[in-house]
């Protein structure tokens, strides 16, 4: 009698699926807030996730090469001027504006390339400005051409856009402000919010009115952003009494 082999299986392995990817700890302009009376959305304890906050940054530019300072100044591209708030009716010519590519530093420890539209007369002092920034390794979130639809769009309290030239009133008012004309730039806007009265802006940052706790991307009196601005001789809105605005540059003083 002779002894038959072991059988043995040829069915190939089933691979494991892959885990599927984590999902963000906070997805930025995802919950609209509800309105106040005036038009902001309701002022809201800040989500614990964004009381020290340091999420990641997208990357639609190519980052710098090497992680060396790289800006650039241009006429502002017929498809950046599309996807601008900029319109015929602005204070400010097209022609008056011009398009900047800027290195910088994100809150995830990685060299970034962000864009902004200023005005012609303050374009290369802009670039050293940032110059000085990435050299000190000031980080900063996110720095994009704002968008018309981010001008309707329902308040949702949590944004931290890095940005200069916005076609839109001062807030509350009906006068342009100085980003309409390119001569103004608010820097981490979640991290050094807005406020006067009651109200704050961003609506979720009131964690960052506490401003002895020194947290990465505040702005405070003296420091390496203030100086870098100054030198250029832009003021700085944390100066003044009502409102309050600490995220805000200019080179008008308004």
């Amino acid at each position: 009698m002779t002894s038959r082999p072991a059988e043995t299986s040829s069915a190939a392995p089933v691979p494991s699926s892959p885990a599927p990817p984590s999902a963000p700890a906070w997805q930025v302009g995802a919950k609209p807030l509800p309105l106040r009376p005036d038009g902001f959305g309701q002022i809201l304890p800040t989500p614990p996730v964004l009381a020290d906050r340091s999420l990641p940054t997208a990357d639609p530019l190519p980052p710098p090469a090497g992680n060396r300072f790289a800006g650039t100044v241009n006429p502002v591209p017929a498809d950046v001027l599309a996807r601008s708030t900029w319109q015929a009716g602005c204070p400010v010519k097209a022609t008056e504006l011009r398009y900047l590519t800027l290195s910088f530093w994100g809150f995830d420890g990685r060299a970034h390339t962000g864009e902004m539209l200023v005005n012609a007369s303050v374009a290369n002092p802009v670039v050293t400005v940032f110059g000085k920034l990435f050299s000190a390794k000031f980080p900063i979130e996110e720095m994009r051409v704002t968008t018309p639809a981010e001008l309707t769009a329902a308040p949702t309290g949590d944004g931290n856009n890095t940005n200069a030239f916005v076609c839109r009133p001062a807030r509350g008012q009906t006068n342009w402000s100085a980003h309409a004309y390119g001569l103004a730039i608010d820097v981490n806007p979640f991290c050094n919010p807005y406020t006067k009265g009651d109200l704050v802006l961003p609506e979720l940052a009131s964690a960052y009115l506490d401003r002895g706790n020194l947290r990465p991307g505040m702005i405070t009196s003296g420091d390496q952003t203030v100086a870098a601005f100054s030198a250029i001789g832009w003021t700085w809105g944390g100066t003044w009494t009502t409102p309050k605005d600490r995220m805000h540059f200019s080179s008008t003083g308004r």
